[in-house]
């Protein structure tokens, strides 16, 4: 078809016949920020407070374990909860020297960065040339060693270490004593169901004959009468 151009070509262009191919945007480089040492210390930290307390002839007053975990790349898929700082506070001045050392050495490990996880274990294999001692049924080597459950319990809550497994041949050892004890527990249950049913029809009150061996001597008229086998202390 032919078409008539009315006004002055002012410039032209050649059209392909291939296919145009926009280009698709150029996604903006994600930078991801890690724990340095450089790292200067945010206005706000997110705090958890751990009470330990423990048997008076290790310290008179309980142990207040604070540990201040900062939030990097935060909004974003590589975000990460990572302990920043810990401060230990207690009225006891008897552990105050090392205690100080302690926590300004872990802090200072928490802030460069990396895997911190090695220090629950080096705390936990410190022993107590005195001796341990018993804690809610559980053995501790040392004060600085539950120190070392702490920290382990803050880094598996945020994240940073998983939770325990037990080994198999242990668990295996754990199941069979539990499935004994629930067997156990259902015999005694069933022995107690016994026993009720066959006293069902006498008075919670009734005391054993020595007859029958059963709980079902009661006073009757004055003299003591057994509803089981009718035995009577009177005749």
């Amino acid at each position: 078809m032919v078409q008539k151009i009315s006004s002055k070509i002012v410039g032209f262009k050649v059209k392909s016949q291939e296919t145009e191919v926009q280009a698709e945007p150029v996604q903006p480089e994600v930078i991801v920020e890690h724990m340095h040492e450089n790292m200067p210390r945010p206005d706000i930290l997110l705090g958890t407070t751990y009470k330990l307390k423990t048997p008076e002839h290790i310290s008179e007053h309980s142990l207040f374990i604070t540990i201040n975990d900062v939030v990097l790349n935060e909004g974003t898929e590589h975000e990460v909860r990572c302990p920043f700082e810990v401060f230990i506070n207690s009225k006891s001045l008897e552990h105050y020297q090392w205690i100080v050392a302690l926590t300004r050495i872990m802090s200072a490990v928490f802030r460069k960065g990396g895997d911190c996880t090695f220090l629950v274990e080096e705390l936990r294999s410190v022993f107590d040339p005195k001796g341990g001692y018993w804690n809610k049924g559980k053995y501790v080597p040392s004060l600085i060693a539950e120190i070392g459950n702490i920290i382990e319990q803050h880094l598996t809550k945020i994240g940073m270490m998983g939770v325990p497994e037990v080994d198999v041949h242990q668990k295996a050892f754990l199941d069979a004593k539990k499935a004994e004890l629930a067997g156990k527990v259902a015999e005694e249950k069933i022995a107690e169901n016994a026993e009720s049913e066959s006293n069902g029809s006498f008075p919670p009150s009734a005391t054993l004959c020595y007859k029958c061996h059963t709980k079902a001597m009661i006073i009757k008229d004055g003299c003591q009468t057994c509803l089981n086998c009718g035995d009577s202390k009177c005749g």
